[in-house]
């Protein structure tokens, strides 16, 4: 299978980045951190501290989720519910590192996103996705930017939206979920020596698109 694996911190742009990749490649986007927001969402539902793992871990086996495609968009479902609203408010976010820290929902989340790269060409988004969840991919790339742009790019994206934005509090946030996925004992994020980094802090969407396209092509060629 063709595949492309895209690591990055959080706020980089690698969702929206690997969605327009595979548009352009015409493959198969997964969101592999809509998965963590879904758990983390069934989590506070049913009132269990993200931190604690052994709560956590003691719901995964009746936790379904599962990744579908129409509307020309993902969609996350949740125990056969569609989540993918609720799981982009702005909480989701913190409590979705702190489950991210634990093996057993990284195991259990892991091996979805493998199975559904057996079957599919696809553009893998995530934190450690070239180091662990596809170490063979065909193309590596690892997607930053300085955290002050971006808690302006997700400040910007929330007003867009209708809804207030404290700058302090994005970045503070930014900081320290970097933190937690930098620092997790289990798969955390790094950037593996044969990935290509792209700063994307003073680069448009379409650039850092055209970039990986370039890669990518280069690549392909080389490769013939």
């Amino acid at each position: 299978m063709f595949t492309i694996a895209i690591d990055g911190p959080s706020g980089a742009g690698k969702s929206t980045i690997a969605k327009r990749v595979a548009e352009e490649l015409k493959i198969t986007y997964i969101d592999t951190g809509a998965m963590y927001r879904a758990v983390a969402l069934k989590a506070i539902r049913l009132n269990i501290d993200p931190t604690d793992e052994k709560a956590v871990s003691k719901f995964l086996d009746d936790t379904k989720i599962e990744i579908q495609h129409f509307d020309k968009n993902q969609h996350v479902l949740l125990d056969d519910t569609d989540v993918s609203l609720e799981i982009r408010q702005h909480f989701i976010s913190k409590a979705a590192s702190d489950i991210s820290k634990h093996k057993a929902v990284r195991l259990k989340l892991v091996a979805l996103q493998q199975a559904i790269a057996k079957k599919n060409d696809v553009v893998m988004d995530g934190r450690d996705i070239a180091s662990y969840v596809l170490p063979n991919a065909n193309y590596k790339f690892f997607l930053t930017a300085t955290a002050q742009a971006r808690a302006g790019r997700r400040c910007r994206e929330l007003e867009q939206k209708g809804e207030k934005c404290n700058y302090d509090d994005i970045l503070n946030d930014i900081k320290l979920r970097d933190e937690n996925d930098t620092k997790r004992e289990f798969a955390p994020l790094t950037k593996v020596a044969d990935a290509i980094e792209i700063d994307s802090t003073n680069l448009t969407l379409d650039e850092v698109v055209s970039k990986i396209l370039s890669f990518v092509e280069v690549k392909r060629r080389e490769s013939k």
